[in-house]
């Protein structure tokens, strides 16, 4: 992944985490498997449980502990309604994002 890739990454890897969250609840490696089947293969699993850390913190997700039968609890995230209406402003900002980078692509910004 080039350094640009990177950085566009980093500004929308949220989002991408909680799209992923609106189709079912997942475990962060789940997630991280999730979003690496869908071409996003250099995500690092710590960079996915430091967002999802920081989601629940902001009242994004609700976490639920799950006894797992390989030691301690997981943590089975899903998104909530907060983070519903997050993730329908974040499509609203990506959808103008991209028709205004699309016009600026094809000249039209001038």
């Amino acid at each position: 992944m080039t350094k640009l890739e990177t950085e566009m990454l980093k500004g929308t890897l949220e989002g991408i985490i909680l799209a992923s969250l609106s189709g079912r609840p997942a475990y962060g490696y789940e997630i991280t498997a999730r979003l690496r089947e869908q071409g996003f293969s250099d995500i690092a699993e710590g960079t996915v449980y430091a967002l999802l850390l920081r989601m629940e913190k902001r009242g994004l997700v609700d976490v639920e502990k799950v006894p797992s039968e390989k030691g301690p609890p997981r943590k089975m995230h899903s998104l909530n309604t907060r983070g519903r209406k997050y993730l329908e402003e974040f499509w609203k900002t990506w959808s103008f994002l991209t028709e205004r980078l699309e016009q600026l692509r094809k000249g039209e910004g001038k």
